[in-house]
């Protein structure tokens, strides 16, 4: 599944190559540019694509079972890793805390130096959170150790299927701890005209990031692994949607 988030990024960064990145005509005074419009394509279509994959691979959650059932101890009907000390210090608190403060430390920087690209870059950081944050509030799906297949009461079932009345206390899918990684990714935005394979490198990074931190989640039982997948599509989506909104009124101005 990494390989195929890297082959997807590789391919988006065909619809924007630096050379025509960093020689598009823009006014000097200002800082805030907007992307072209190939860009734009290109993410609808590559958000398409992962849509469409993400739903195949949620269809039946037959990967999310095999992926979380490794990690359950049928006898005792519990996850091992559940309270795991170092999951949850390095994981689940750690890693989230260092990346909230690296998007506060941009947007107080930002400010400073009244740079409007590093303030909307932090912004859309934590947009892609509370986006996820904000879907998975009012979700019906109910994370995997709240499951009766893993020892809780609720009823699973599939992501487009109907609600269950037992569906249980739900409020699992996206995987909002996988945001904190995923909004990394809007730091692309700061950087794209004058370091574009750095800002490119910052989605592969908030790829990664939040790959192995919601795959913390699945060991833990927290979450299941498309539950974290369709949280980087939402953080990615609406960075791209709100990018494209704020640069676009910053142009006319």
């Amino acid at each position: 599944m990494l390989t195929l988030f890297q082959s997807l990024t590789l391919i988006m960064t065909q619809f924007s190559p630096a050379s025509e990145l960093s020689k598009l005509k823009t006014i000097k005074t200002k800082s805030l540019y907007p992307l072209p419009l190939r860009f734009y394509g290109g993410q609808l279509l590559t958000l398409v694509l992962l849509a469409a994959v993400f739903s195949w691979l949620s269809r039946d959650e037959g990967l999310d079972r095999l992926m979380t059932g490794y990690w359950f101890d049928a006898a005792s009907q519990h996850f091992p890793l559940k309270d795991n000390a170092l999951l949850d210090l390095i994981n689940h608190r750690l890693a989230k805390y260092l990346i909230i403060a690296l998007a506060a430390c941009t947007l107080l920087y930002g400010a400073y130096r009244r740079n409007a690209r590093l303030v909307t870059a932090a912004l859309l950081m934590g947009l892609g959170a509370l986006v996820v944050g904000a879907l998975k509030a009012v979700s019906h799906h109910s994370c995997p150790w709240d499951l009766l297949e893993y020892g809780g009461d609720a009823v699973s079932y599939p992501l487009f299927g109907a609600v269950p009345a037992d569906s249980g206390p739900g409020r699992c899918f996206p995987g909002g701890h996988s945001s904190s990684g995923f909004m990394v990714m809007g730091l692309f935005f700061a950087f794209w005209r004058e370091r574009p394979r750095l800002a490119w490198s910052m989605v592969a990074v908030g790829v990664v990031l939040g790959l192995v931190m919601g795959y913390g989640q699945v060991m833990r039982g927290a979450h299941f692994f498309s539950h974290n997948l369709w949280a980087g599509w939402w953080v990615w989506f609406s960075q791209v949607v709100a990018y494209g909104l704020i640069s676009t009124w910053f142009a006319k101005k």
